[in-house]
């Protein structure tokens, strides 16, 4: 005797058999909405992943280049002052990911060009060819390549950009 029924036919009668198979359909499908769910979350826990350590490099990279140019001045306004610098690239990294990590493409730059003046971009121009060469800048403008980093370079450019640091404070 099952849950006070006589056999399974009376649970039949009784529609609890269609009822537990409909029950056990809804479960099966919960189960896979949860694993579907669980899929997503770690492609999310991925991607952040891959987003600090993009953080990380960059920060790595972006010191490089402002000790690199440290005793130069701006690249687009030309000026030595006391105020903060930044990394600024040329073709920045929204419109050129594959140039992020440039040595070319990125030079110390101060706040009021890179912020102000989003990143007084014709001066800049000017000032490249003068620094690197017209070729090297029609490189740079011509660079259309895609480019999605992994975690692995992301960790090999952050290693890389460090050492380079040390390096260049050593010396």
């Amino acid at each position: 005797q099952a849950n006070g029924f006589c056999d399974i036919d009376c649970m039949a009668k009784h529609g609890l058999v269609k009822a537990r198979e409909q029950m056990e359909r809804k479960r099966k499908a919960d189960d896979l909405g949860i694993k579907k769910r669980n899929q997503s979350f770690k492609k999310k826990v991925a991607d952040s992943d891959r987003s600090a350590w993009a953080k990380k490099a960059q920060a790595a990279f972006n010191s490089f280049i402002r000790m690199r140019d440290d005793l130069l001045p701006c690249i687009s306004c030309g000026r030595h002052h006391s105020g903060q610098y930044h990394a600024g690239h040329y073709r920045s990294v929204g419109a050129a990911k594959q140039l992020r990590f440039n040595e070319i493409n990125c030079h110390k730059q101060c706040a009021p060009c890179n912020n102000h003046k989003s990143g007084n971009i014709t001066e800049y121009r000017i000032n490249l060819i003068k620094k690197i060469g017209v070729e090297s800048v029609e490189l740079l403008e011509n660079s259309n390549d895609v480019k999605r980093y992994s975690i692995d370079e992301y960790r090999d450019i952050e290693a890389t950009y460090k050492a380079k640091l040390k390096g260049l404070a050593g010396s």
